[in-house]
């Protein structure tokens, strides 16, 4: 067993009957899903569930997991998905795969948020191994990018899979991923960013993971803020 679907299988022991449980997207949130299913089929656990992205509803249905629709909820108990990277202060950088929206939305929804990944996350600051991935109203890009470059940042619009056009979200927005200067904390970067007209959504998720679980070499321990 990896450490991925071993951080996975200890975030679903936090799921009881009842629970309406948002699933995040992923390799790893995709061990969840999986053991999810498991629990509900033997040993009949009862949920109800909402997706962060079409590719995880679809994974959800076809395991005959309960899935209701984002527009249906005022807020779940718990929400588990990924990061990709994973700061001391337990900022977290997420959105490589771009549903931005949905996967803050159901953070933000979240009584618990619980964030699986291995060691590989931890990092000592945000965009210190990604780009920093902003989703921006289309016909918006490139007054938002001139004003996200004018606080310093370097990036351009996320190409598609084919390399013959634009990244499009599901619900038709472009993804700006953009480096900045590794002296803006998360803090600072957040507010910033938030303030920059045309952005939808971006991948800094500042102070929203109530608990983080790290798997490192078949080990799964809570993370724990500096200073705690």
């Amino acid at each position: 067993m990896n450490d991925k679907q071993l951080v996975a299988l200890e975030a679903a022991k936090y799921v009881k009957d009842g629970m309406l449980v948002g699933l995040g997207t992923g390799s790893t949130a995709n061990y969840f899903i999986d053991e999810l299913a498991r629990l509900a089929r033997d040993e009949g656990l009862k949920i109800t569930t909402v997706a962060s992205s079409t590719i995880s509803a679809q994974r959800a249905q076809s395991l005959h997991l309960p899935i209701v629709a984002l527009e249906h909820i005022r807020e779940i108990d718990l929400y588990v998905d990924g990061a990709d990277e994973i700061t001391p202060d337990k900022t977290l950088l997420k959105g490589r795969g771009s549903d931005l929206v949905k996967e803050k939305l159901l953070a933000k929804a979240a009584k618990e948020f619980i964030t699986v990944a291995d060691s590989s996350k931890l990092v000592s600051h945000i965009g210190q191994n990604f780009v920093i991935p902003i989703e921006v109203i289309p016909f918006a890009w490139q007054l938002a990018k001139k004003s996200l470059e004018d606080l310093g940042a370097e990036g351009g619009l996320r190409p598609n899979a084919a390399g013959d056009g634009f990244w499009i979200t599901s619900h038709g927005s472009y993804v700006l991923d953009m480096k900045f200067d590794k002296s803006l904390d998360a803090s600072t970067l957040n507010a910033l960013i938030n303030n920059t007209p045309g952005v939808l959504e971006h991948g800094i998720f500042y102070k929203l993971a109530d608990r983080i679980l790290i798997a490192d070499n078949g080990i799964v321990s809570e993370y724990q803020a500096s200073g705690q």
